[in-house]
């Protein structure tokens, strides 16, 4: 096994641990989850804290929700396509904030050098995730009001700024968001 694919490995199987227990998840656990002795993690990776900033980034990238996306069949309905990658997205931010949260909760905070700027990455993956948006949009745009372009930068900015209420108990479902989204607020006739 090459080293980066012991890295890889060494990630995957860290990721579920450090959402159980944050930063306090100790070597042997690691050992045991990835099936490798604890040494081979300190050949591959520095110190905990490097395993933690690759399980970090790995987490935040979006290459499996993209792919969820792109699996997405174009011919079916719109309202169908929307809540599946409703769904995809939204499996994806609660992955996202489950580990930033129990990393945070056990103590690990990283705070960025003077001068760092973090948000390059996460522009990136934005527009990565707007432009999949704007393939599920593209079967049959000439029924749609505005661009493909604009509905899936307006579909995604209505999703996402409901993921702060995730915790109501009247908060929207999914086929909710996807209604109010394709159909108003005001009833048809």
């Amino acid at each position: 096994m090459s080293a980066e694919d012991r890295r890889a490995m060494i990630v995957h199987a860290v990721l579920p641990l450090l959402i159980e227990h944050g930063a306090n998840v100790t070597s042997s656990q690691i050992a045991r989850a990835a099936g490798i002795g604890e040494g081979t993690i300190f050949r591959a990776f520095k110190d905990k804290d490097e395993l933690f900033d690759a399980c970090t980034a790995e987490a935040l990238r979006p290459d499996h929700v993209l792919d969820a996306i792109a699996e997405i069949p174009v011919d079916q309905p719109l309202e169908d396509r929307l809540v599946e990658a409703a769904e995809a997205l939204g499996a994806h931010l609660e992955r996202m904030g489950a580990l930033m949260g129990a990393l945070h909760a056990s103590g690990r905070v990283k705070h960025r050098e003077p001068g760092q700027r973090g948000r390059g990455g996460r522009r990136e993956s934005m527009a990565a995730i707007r432009g999949a948006m704007v393939e599920l949009f593209t079967p049959g745009e000439d029924r749609l009001r505005l661009p493909p372009e604009q509905l899936a930068s307006l579909f995604l900015t209505l999703l996402f700024g409901g993921r702060r209420l995730a915790s109501d108990v009247d908060a929207p479902t999914t086929r909710q968001v996807v209604d109010f989204f394709l159909h108003g607020a005001v009833e048809a006739g």
